[in-house]
């Protein structure tokens, strides 16, 4: 399938918009009819302030996964099962538009059922050869961003905000490493020039669909789970806007996760540096990826709830406001496999750990943590199903043996070596926990250590106590905190 706009030309540096406002909401936030008429009264309240507004929405709450189930089904011939899945979601989303374009619903549902029309017939071709290939995964996916771009803008255009409904495969322009592609900068911002800039200077205001992308021949690409605030950044970055508002369903970025410890604290100030740790290192509000174009462009981030759109939510800058707390928040990463590679007479030896890493590069594999003692080297991964396969390899030159269930818990904050004992204090603060393994020279603003999945919940609610009974108000919300008693 062709993009139109794929194919893009070098343009000049864009100057700063600062009016430019990139409003990126999840799933929760488009989840139904409800959820989008709240984000609607959200980008009116950010264009009655002078804004201009340009929004990336998710697809529907829970939609991913059941595409990706539908795809899967069908991948394995049950094509009555794919089928099924796709008519619940067609209903979903005729529905959800019924509510919300008055007027408009027959052009709606009109495209609405293309859509469905050509996702049914993508899923029969997967059932009739068998076979679901990472490329054709990603555009069974893509369905979830496409069709909730477009009921949104529609529900804008009724609502009178001017919405204006653009393809984000003609922006977004990757490589070709499908389920989890590369953004190609340049091309991208060519592309935002060409496609999405008119329509900000005309007063539109343009809604694509976060996630999804295409690479220069056109063919659908996706950026990984929790792309939509990847395709936020590069939008955001492309154009050089004044500010990247990542909307969800929690107050900001947290001191840990309230599920664990309900009397955890918003944090209202955060560097560029400590919210990446955080959100590589399990913090599920905010995509890893998300922060680099914005730090290339020195474009603060704020993460709001759309539920609660009156908070003023976490905002991450290239530098935060001194804390005299040692840490700013405590994440936790599970489903770890540690791999321990043993071998007594070549780790020292020449391309020793070249050897080892080239294994992991074989499979693309990321390492989370690395430990070496004099004859063993440990590390971390993310459990995946090529494992055995990664292990196989390592055994040729080594003895291997891995343990699954770990989990990483990460503290967070500036200058953690400019306190003296605190590694001290953290272990005391687990001391009834056994601790696998442990990191921080690699990092000043971050310490971690390994333990089993088990534990993580006593483990996180020892360190908040230790660490966050007297707050520093400068950083902390320590006054809902206070009403909230």
């Amino acid at each position: 399938m062709s993009i139109e706009g794929s194919q893009s030309t070098p343009v000049a540096v864009l100057q700063p918009r600062p009016k430019i406002v990139v409003m990126k909401f999840g799933g929760t936030s488009v989840e139904d009819a409800a959820a989008i008429k709240r984000t609607a009264a959200i980008v009116k309240g950010r264009r009655d302030m002078g804004h201009q507004p340009i929004v990336v929405v998710s697809a529907m709450a829970r939609v991913t996964d059941q595409l990706l189930a539908a795809a899967a089904a069908a991948g394995r011939n049950d094509r009555e099962a794919a089928l099924s899945i796709s008519f619940k979601l067609r209903e979903r989303h005729l529905e959800t538009a019924s509510e919300l374009v008055g007027r408009h619903i027959d052009e709606v549902a009109h495209q609405i059922h293309q859509n469905f029309d050509s996702l049914d017939d993508l899923l029969r071709g997967i059932a009739a050869v068998g076979e679901l290939t990472p490329r054709t995964n990603d555009l069974v996916v893509s369905f979830g961003e496409r069709l909730s771009s477009m009921i949104v803008a529609h529900t804008f255009e009724h609502r009178g905000l001017a919405g204006a409904h653009i393809d984000a495969r003609t922006c977004i322009i990757t490589d070709s490493h499908y389920g989890k592609a590369a953004p190609n900068e340049a091309a991208i911002e060519a592309a935002l020039h060409q496609h999405l800039l008119p329509l900000v200077e005309a007063k539109a205001i343009p809604v694509l669909g976060g996630f999804i992308g295409s690479n220069a021949e056109g063919i659908t690409t996706t950026l990984g789970r929790g792309g939509s605030d990847y395709t936020a950044a590069l939008v955001g970055g492309g154009l050089h806007a004044g500010a990247i508002e990542i909307w969800t369903d929690v107050n900001g970025i947290m001191t840990t996760d309230p599920r664990i410890v309900p009397e955890a604290l918003r944090v209202k100030t955060i560097s560029f540096e400590e919210a990446a740790e955080l959100a590589y290192f399990g913090a599920k509000v905010l995509h890893p990826a998300t922060i680099l174009p914005a730090v290339q462009k020195s474009i603060p981030v704020w993460v709001l709830n759309s539920r609660n759109a009156a908070n003023e939510g976490t905002k991450i800058t290239a530098v935060a406001a001194r804390c005299a707390s040692p840490f700013k928040s405590i994440a936790a990463k599970k489903r770890l496999t540690i791999i321990d590679i043993v071998a007594s007479r070549m780790l020292m030896a020449h391309g020793f750990l070249k050897a080892v890493f080239d294994v992991f590069d074989k499979y693309s594999c990321a390492i989370d943590m690395v430990s070496t003692s004099e004859v063993s080297i440990s590390l971390t991964v993310d459990s995946n199903e090529q494992l055995p396969a990664i292990c196989a390899e390592l055994g040729k030159i080594a003895d291997v043996k891995y343990e699954g269930r770990k989990a990483l818990i990460c503290l967070v904050g500036e200058d953690i070596r400019g306190h003296n004992g605190i590694a001290g204090r953290v272990f005391t603060a687990v001391s009834h926990v056994n601790v696998r393994m442990i990191s921080q020279g690699a990092s000043e603003i971050n310490m971690s250590f390994m333990i089993d999945e088990e534990d993580v919940e006593e483990a996180v609610r020892s360190l908040h106590k230790a660490f966050f009974t007297n707050p520093d108000e400068t950083v902390f919300d320590v006054a809902s905190q206070s009403v909230s008693v």
